[in-house]
């Protein structure tokens, strides 16, 4: 694929990026001046191929042009949740191995509080909001400015170093080999299959309302970029705007999870006639499951411009599926488009049609968990295919369907329970706004399904809402599926991302 500086030679005054909040735009040239001058003070402090730097920002510019200028000169960038805590941040930083570290104004405070300017050089954005009590010495460096790439080394093409969003444990680093240097205008196979799925291609205006630091925002930012698309990026999702900047901006992709489309559904009849999208070609979703009456809903809202895919951090498989697939073949994720799929038990024997196993990718990209050989070794099997961790089965006609998360498969009496199946079963009341269900242990069944609700607004009955989820349970669920127990929260715990925390709900002592 061409770089951003190809681009900048090809197209200069072409807008690459618009930011929303507050408005912003630049043309492909200034884009590729701000990654030279980003790459070109990497190099200058000492950064060496094959090294990473760490971007603890909010959605702008600079965190683009640092990716951009990474990689340039190939270096790993590494993306770090804004929310993150102190603790979260250190472990990154010792377990990447970063050797610089970018932050704003906003996030200088958490980069102190995690010892990082004790560790390595570190770049204060430029802002008025700075605290000058915690002024670095490395923020007065200015970047050098130039034409383009010109005088920057020609190393292997940097790339991501991504981080789980540590949902079942601490985060784990994700990382890829690089491509050498010569190999830079060859295609890339993942990027082809994206382009095939979705139609992305140099007249692509493509929408986003999540935050950078997410894998997938990142990732199709610097792939829209590439392609020589456009970028319209919000920090943060709010419904109304979101859909108002659908139907202003010229927008012809956008990306979302479920969350986003439970939010904008949820708004007033009026709003959502007033600013249905009639020129977006391309509606993404995934990071999370979406619960099937939601899907329905938006395709009947948006018609059929509603994609899903199946992947993750790892990269090492990809699914997808269009609004008229997924129709004819509900809950499914798709078919592969990235590696072949493979469906085993437990013991590594494949099985049939229809039955649930683990998911295997055969043939995608290979990676590491920096530092957790075992972890890494989990996620190959001894025919060296890779996992996502996921538990599914495939139909006749090659179409994944995913029941759960191996992790999260509750074991009730000898038999599999998948909190999935019933959360899109009580997904489905019409007072309940969220949901997650967590097996806990029982000294009679070994484990049992507990539901965690969050009542829609206005609800305030608790017991007369309990007794109605068990009769829809009971409708729809066999009785060792049917939740032991319902807790009422106000709200359930999940990401920006909208992934579940599990994790923190099973710790929770009232689920024991």
């Amino acid at each position: 694929m061409p770089s951003i500086f190809d681009l900048a030679r090809a197209q200069p005054e072409k807008v690459a990026v618009r930011f929303l909040q507050p408005r912003a735009e630049l043309r492909f040239r200034e884009l590729a001046q701000a990654a030279a001058d980003a790459a070109a003070w990497m190099v200058s402090i000492g950064l060496q191929g094959g090294e990473t730097i760490a971007l603890l920002c909010e959605n702008r510019v600079e965190l683009l042009a640092f990716a951009l200028g990474a990689r340039r000169v190939g270096l790993y960038y590494t993306p770090v949740s804004t929310h993150a805590k102190p603790r979260e941040l250190a472990h990154i930083l010792r377990n990447s191995g970063a050797r610089a570290l970018v932050a704003s104004a906003n996030t200088q405070a958490l980069a102190v509080q995690a010892g990082a300017p004790g560790l390595m050089p570190c770049f204060l954005l430029p802002s008025e909001q700075g605290d000058p009590a915690l002024a670095w010495p490395a923020a007065q460096t200015t970047a050098r400015t130039g034409d383009l790439d010109d005088g920057l080394p020609a190393r292997c093409i940097g790339r991501d170093f991504l981080y789980s969003s540590g949902t079942t444990g601490q985060p784990s680093g994700i990382r890829k080999p690089m491509l050498p240097w010569d190999r830079r205008h060859e295609p890339d196979p993942e990027v082809a299959a994206w382009q095939r799925a979705f139609g992305f291609d140099a007249e692509s205006v493509y929408f986003s309302a999540a935050p950078l630091y997410h894998a997938a925002p990142l990732r199709y930012a610097i792939r829209v970029l590439e392609c020589g698309g456009t970028c319209v990026l919000m920090d943060r999702f709010d419904a109304e705007q979101a859909l108002q900047a659908l139907c202003t901006e010229g927008i012809t992709h956008s990306q979302w999870v479920p969350t986003m489309f439970v939010r904008m559904l949820a708004l007033p009849a009026e709003l959502r006639e007033r600013w249905t999208p009639s020129g977006m070609r391309v509606a993404i979703h995934a990071a999370a499951p979406c619960a099937p009456h939601v899907k329905r809903a938006m395709i009947a809202w948006w018609g059929p411009i509603v994609h899903e895919y199946y992947a993750g951090s790892e990269g090492v498989g990809m699914t997808a599926i269009d609004s008229h697939e997924w129709l004819a073949h509900p809950g499914s994720v798709g078919r592969a488009r990235v590696g072949v799929l493979h469906i085993t038990d437990e013991s590594g024997r494949e099985l049939p049609t229809g039955e649930d196993g683990v998911v295997w990718f055969e043939g995608g990209p290979r990676f590491e968990y920096v530092g957790d050989p075992e972890k890494t070794a989990r996620a190959y099997n001894d025919r060296g295919w890779a996992t996502y961790g996921d538990i599914g089965h495939v139909d006749a006609e090659g179409y994944l369907t995913l029941s759960d998360r191996r992790a999260d498969l509750i074991l009730c009496g000898g038999v599999n329970v998948y909190p999935r199946e019933i959360e899109d079963v009580l997904g489905q009341h019409p007072d309940v706004a969220d949901v997650a269900v967590v097996g806990v242990p029982d000294a009679d069944m070994g484990a049992v399904p507990v539901a965690f609700v969050q009542p829609r607004a206005g609800v305030t009955d608790e017991d007369a809402l309990r007794a109605a989820l068990v009769a829809h349970g009971r409708e729809h669920l066999s009785s060792i599926k049917l939740p032991r127990r319902f807790e009422f929260r106000s709200h359930i715990p999940r990401l920006e991302s909208g992934k579940l925390l599990r994790r923190a709900l099973r710790d929770e002592p009232s689920a024991s």
